[in-house]
């Protein structure tokens, strides 16, 4: 395999483990349609559940014209994965392997290692959480210091890699885009999909329900929030649903919660709501975000992780993470001055378009895998 000389396109293979819907899955589709659209020669490998649905991204993906190779290992049969991994590197004969969440960053970036092909992994985030999953991460944190590049999508993120030891040469900042392949619903059309009453005042909230996206903490708002016409919608789901309903049930608001479950293309109902609610206790460059400032809807948010690099005063209400009562307050603050909440909105689609659009996004990545490549030749000359 020669590597592409520094004015080629080289050969790109994207790698993740899809789950039903999210930021990293919308990331992964956004690129690989840049990339490819931008001239580069690009696929994309997916290890997915034996037996389960395929998901949205990977039928995206496929639509678009991608070329997508689907493997479907047995649970825990890590070896056969790497060894999955390893053919299809040799059949696409890639150049750089660019890995997304930790299974891939392990497992596809092992595969590289050992066919010396280049590396690159884009860091979503790091949720904690139990005893394996931080396991995992701790793996893939030591990893890391193998990659020929690593790109953080916000500067806590950075820190982070820099705090274990990464070098700083490695690591890149590459806050994530925005761009929408369908396009977004009008104020009516998304509640008449998701059958939210025209005069509803609604909040919209999207993602997993996990610890880490603090769905219970928006729960414990609706409880303070003192206007009992105020509804929240959840677009979402996950291993905590069951809490949260009961949650919601011993709160006293679960007739003021619908749950939507997983909605594919979550982001064009957004002008659904009266206010989109972001209430992560950990966040890197959350599209739910975007999506809500694509959507023009008055944005309330948790000042965690690369948030305050998206949205400032200006554009949101920032609230400390882990406070049901300021975001209670927030997000009364949204329905009681409608005008300066849509002000805010407006200027958050302003920002949206300035400083996260994809043209400039998709470039940066480009020339982080002409660099590699073109560090690698110097090695080896």
């Amino acid at each position: 395999m020669a590597l592409a000389g520094r004015g080629e396109s080289p050969r790109i293979l994207q790698v993740f483990v899809p789950g039903a819907a999210g930021g990293l899955e919308s990331v992964v589709v956004m690129l690989a349609r840049g990339l490819r659209e931008a001239g580069v020669p690009v696929a994309v490998s997916a290890v997915l559940e034996p037996e389960a649905p395929l998901p949205a991204s990977v039928r995206a993906l496929q639509e678009a014209g991608l070329e997508v190779f689907c493997h479907a290992p047995a649970h825990r049969a890590y070896l056969r994965e790497r060894q999955l991994h390893e053919d299809t590197i040799r059949r696409w004969d890639a150049q750089v392997i660019h890995t997304h969440g930790y299974r891939a960053d392990l497992l596809a970036g092992s595969a590289a290692a050992r066919l010396e092909r280049a590396r690159a992994a884009t860091v979503h985030g790091f949720t904690g959480g139990d005893w394996k999953n931080r396991l995992y991460e701790r793996l893939q944190l030591r990893s890391f210091r193998r990659f020929d590049a690593i790109l953080a999508v916000s500067r806590p993120i950075r820190d982070r890699l820099l705090s274990v030891g990464i070098a700083d040469v490695r690591i890149a900042v590459v806050p994530n885009a925005w761009s929408s392949a369908r396009p977004l619903l009008s104020r009516e059309a998304a509640r008449l999909a998701l059958g939210i009453a025209p005069g509803a005042r609604a909040i919209g909230w999207v993602g997993r329900l996990s610890h880490e996206k603090g769905a219970d903490i928006l729960l414990d708002a609706m409880s303070l929030v003192g206007d009992p016409a105020i509804e929240v919608n959840f677009l979402g789901d996950g291993s905590l649903r069951a809490l949260l309903e009961g949650r919601a049930s011993t709160s006293g608001v679960s007739s003021r919660v619908r749950w939507h479950g997983i909605v594919p293309d979550a982001g064009v109902y957004a002008a659904a709501f009266d206010c989109f609610v972001l209430s992560s206790r950990t966040e890197g460059t959350p599209i739910a975000l975007l999506e809500a400032m694509a959507g023009g809807v008055p944005i309330v948010t948790t000042a965690v992780g690369g948030v305050p690099d998206i949205v400032s005063e200006a554009e949101a209400l920032l609230v400390p993470a882990e406070n049901p009562g300021a975001l209670a307050r927030a997000i009364a603050e949204v329905f009681a001055a409608p005008a300066a909440a849509a002000l805010r909105a407006t200027r958050a689609r302003a920002r949206l378009a300035e400083q996260f659009a994809p043209d400039p996004w998709i470039n940066r990545h480009r020339e982080i895998y002409r660099d590699i490549l073109a560090f690698r030749r110097g090695e080896n000359a």
